[in-house]
């Protein structure tokens, strides 16, 4: 297919010095120009968001998760006393 596009003059000239440099044609340098940066743009698209769930009890009765200072005590708790034997 033919089609008209209007390049920069430096563009065009670096274009063209590529295709002579590749011994192939202006126009299969733009077309590999093309295909790769659609290929770059499709694999930098965001993956989807996926939710992972877990079954089981994850959290302590009685533990407030809106208390941010709740949950440091609780990990601290469990780091520093691996028997996880807290002082409640």
């Amino acid at each position: 297919m033919r089609t008209t596009i209007t390049l920069p003059d430096p563009l065009l000239r670096t274009a063209k010095r590529r295709a002579a440099d590749l011994h192939v044609t202006l126009s299969e340098v733009i077309e590999d120009a093309l295909r790769a940066s659609f290929f770059r743009a499709a694999s930098q698209a965001v993956p989807p968001f996926q939710l992972h769930t877990v079954h089981g009890r994850l959290v302590q009765p009685g533990l407030d998760l809106d208390r941010t200072s709740a949950l440091l005590a609780l990990d601290d708790e469990l780091q520093f006393n691996p028997q996880g034997q807290g002082n409640n």
